[in-house]
């Protein structure tokens, strides 16, 4: 991993921290991106970050904008992790158009717009990785969450298509989906008791922390990973029951 080049968005805390924290420490440059800049630059002193830039993947061009700075930053560009805040939760009868296309947006056209903007760059490399975060609802359709429930597993299709066509330049395509995850989000969000629930819900009896989801995006990074494409792997600590 030393001296492989990353950017990885959403990645001022939470889950896309977890990733950039622990390629960071197996010797990658990582290039880190969020909307809010100021826990930006401090995330990016952290961890001794390559670089950083605030952006709203909600937005096409800044996105493409985003990839072209990491690309000039780091001469290159080796791994791209797409990472995003989830969507709204909500209900099929009450969501109004104008959520659905903010959660479009941000969901599944950023890391598309992401995908197809590093791809040059990650096919010149010679073992271009691209790692999408999406959840649990990938697998599993979760109550009151209409638009990830929509639009996670709509990443998946989207990265099995890709992974398929950009298989010959040595470019592999997977997705990590989490279950729970002690983000910061989700301790401020949740009070003891649901966050008891939440953990005796899980078989391992807890949450995940987010640098050992980090820790499954640097395997899929890797060079041991090459023969690893088109696949989602859930880390959910046995939660999700599906067979497929």
């Amino acid at each position: 991993m030393t001296g492989r080049r990353a950017l990885v968005t959403a990645s001022s805390r939470g889950i896309g921290f977890g990733c950039a924290l622990v390629l960071a420490a197996e010797g990658a440059q990582v290039f880190l991106a969020a909307r809010d800049e100021g826990v930006l630059a401090v995330s990016a002193a952290r961890i001794g970050a390559a670089g950083f830039q605030a952006a709203d993947l909600a937005d096409p061009e800044q996105a493409e904008q985003l990839v072209a700075a990491a690309i000039r930053r780091l001469g290159g560009l080796d791994i791209l992790v797409t990472n995003s805040g989830d969507p709204p939760s909500g209900d099929f009868q009450s969501a109004e158009r104008e959520t659905w296309d903010r959660a479009y947006h941000l969901t599944l056209l950023s890391a598309a717009t992401l995908i197809r903007a590093a791809l040059p760059a990650l096919a010149e490399s010679g073992q271009g990785r691209v790692v999408n975060i999406t959840s649990m609802s990938a697998r599993w359709s979760l109550d009151g969450r209409l638009f990830s429930n929509t639009y996670r597993p709509a990443v998946t299709g989207m990265a099995k298509t890709v992974a398929a066509e950009v298989a010959r330049q040595g470019v592999t395509v997977n997705n990590i989906a989490p279950g729970w995850v002690l983000t910061d989000a989700v301790r401020n969000g949740m009070n003891a008791e649901q966050l008891a629930r939440a953990a005796e819900s899980v078989p391992v009896g807890r949450l995940a922390e987010p640098a050992e989801v980090g820790a499954l995006c640097a395997f899929l990074c890797s060079s041991q990973a090459a023969y690893i494409t088109g696949q989602t792997i859930t880390i959910d600590g046995g939660l999700v029951r599906s067979l497929l």
